[in-house]
């Protein structure tokens, strides 16, 4: 099968059927790898199908097949062929000789890369895009025979190693283990920015979902974070976290994260789960869906699968339903669970967002009361303790005792209770120990 589309900067998309594949998925995939592409700044000339029950282990695709792929490119002058599925080394190369002319055969995690290369602004991001391009990309592309000055730039070989990847094979372990070294020092520097924002014992809330869900958009919209936004896959790489203050005038911490994607391989999530960590670390998860996608459940269902891979599942979580003005056919294609905690919303328009604070507010003060404690000055332990468990509003230094204000929550109120001054309300009829 064959289907013929715009001319652009053009390649040529193709795919294995498998018996695995349930009915449409191959199609779904394919159409998230044309977005993908235009993300990248190419357009599809042609997206080629084949049917088989296991991809070809040497060429993917049939000999039958691949020679027709080989006359559409020669035919056409198409420079790039993309797979939706990952190649090896070798397989690469075999499709290439088997094509009668010169292409670049990339496949999806390359492309991926690629985005992420345009879209990498922090050192960490791009020193994140070059590792994963030298243990995976470079060589891929090297076992091409081909040097990579000869393929004269454009979609798969670009990024922030790209003058690198053109040394020698040698040289590409040692450099893998050099930016392994500095990306060790920058994920120190991160946890200790973590430790801080621990101790501070301000709310931590990541927005998570799958890729362009609106979760820019969002945090712009409540933050005004400044933050790119556009209608493309992968528009944010680098973590952005911004202080927003809830309407009862507690401030929490909102961080927009890498988005999600079906098929995305592990060596990806092992190379990025620094900036996927933010989840990892975060006491409440706000997930986003694109309500507006008829693949909305199925995505949700891919971004539930790799928060539980990464650690991050079992928080609460706010399902954010976004998009809610661009979705013509109503909800009728969400499978709602009215269990979970949920709201529909506009990130663009700004449609929903009071309930959405409201809720996100309601998590946040959920069990947390302002106390106060009086702290022995010989027990000053204590106070370390509830810098790392509480939110401290105020702290004053006596001759004898500490006096401290702070949010706590159930579990840390009944560890300091014994030091915790007694409201009039609670009735007990016991009296404030005094210092």
């Amino acid at each position: 099968m064959v289907i013929i589309m715009q001319e652009f900067e053009r390649a040529v998309l193709v795919a294995v059927n498998t018996d695995k594949m349930k009915d449409g998925e191959c199609e779904v995939s394919l159409a998230e790898l044309e977005r993908l592409l235009d993300t990248a700044g190419g357009s599809v000339f042609a997206r080629v199908v084949q049917s088989l029950e296991n991809p070809n282990p040497k060429t993917c695709i049939g000999s039958g097949k691949l020679k027709e792929l080989s006359d559409l490119c020669k035919a056409n002058d198409i420079k790039l062929v993309i797979f939706d599925l990952e190649l090896s080394p070798a397989q690469i190369k075999n499709i290439e000789d088997g094509i009668d002319c010169d292409v670049r055969v990339l496949d999806r995690s390359m492309l991926i890369l690629d985005i992420f290369a345009l879209h990498a602004t922090s050192r960490e991001g791009k020193l994140q895009v070059e590792l994963a391009q030298l243990k995976y990309t470079a060589p891929r592309l090297i076992g091409k025979g081909l040097e990579l000055s000869r393929l004269g730039g454009g979609i798969g070989t670009r990024g922030p190693g790209e003058s690198k990847l053109e040394t020698d094979r040698r040289h590409l372990k040692r450099r893998a283990e050099l930016l392994a070294a500095e990306l060790e020092d920058l994920d120190r520097g991160r946890l200790t920015q973590r430790k801080a924002r621990e101790r501070s014992g301000i709310t931590k809330v990541s927005i998570v979902g799958y890729t362009n869900a609106g979760k820019s958009t969002l945090l712009n919209k409540l933050t005004d974070a400044g933050i790119l936004a556009e209608d493309k896959l992968f528009a944010t790489l680098d973590p952005t976290t911004r202080k927003f203050t809830l309407p009862c005038g507690v401030d929490i911490l909102l961080t927009d994260t890498v988005g999600f994607i079906r098929n995305l391989p592990h060596h990806l999530i092992k190379a990025f789960k620094s900036t996927l960590d933010e989840a990892v670390y975060a006491d409440i998860i706000m997930i986003l869906i694109d309500a507006s996608d008829a693949e909305a459940m199925n995505q949700l269902a891919v971004t539930e699968k790799l928060l539980e891979e990464l650690g991050a599942s079992g928080k609460p979580t706010i399902y954010v339903y976004n998009k809610c003005d661009a979705a013509e056919l109503g909800f009728g294609h969400l499978a709602i669970d009215p269990e979970k905690n949920s709201v529909a919303v506009s990130a663009l328009t700004g449609e929903g967002l009071d309930e959405l604070v409201s809720k996100l507010e309601f998590l946040v003060l959920n069990g947390k009361t302002d106390e106060t404690f009086i702290i022995p000055n010989a027990e000053q332990g204590i106070v370390n303790r509830l810098y790392a468990a509480a939110k401290i509003i105020d702290i004053d230094y006596g001759s004898e005792a500490v006096t401290i204000r702070a949010t706590v929550d159930t579990k840390t109120r009944g560890q300091y209770d014994k030091y915790r001054v007694k409201r009039e309300d609670e009735g007990n009829g016991e009296e404030d120990e005094e210092f």
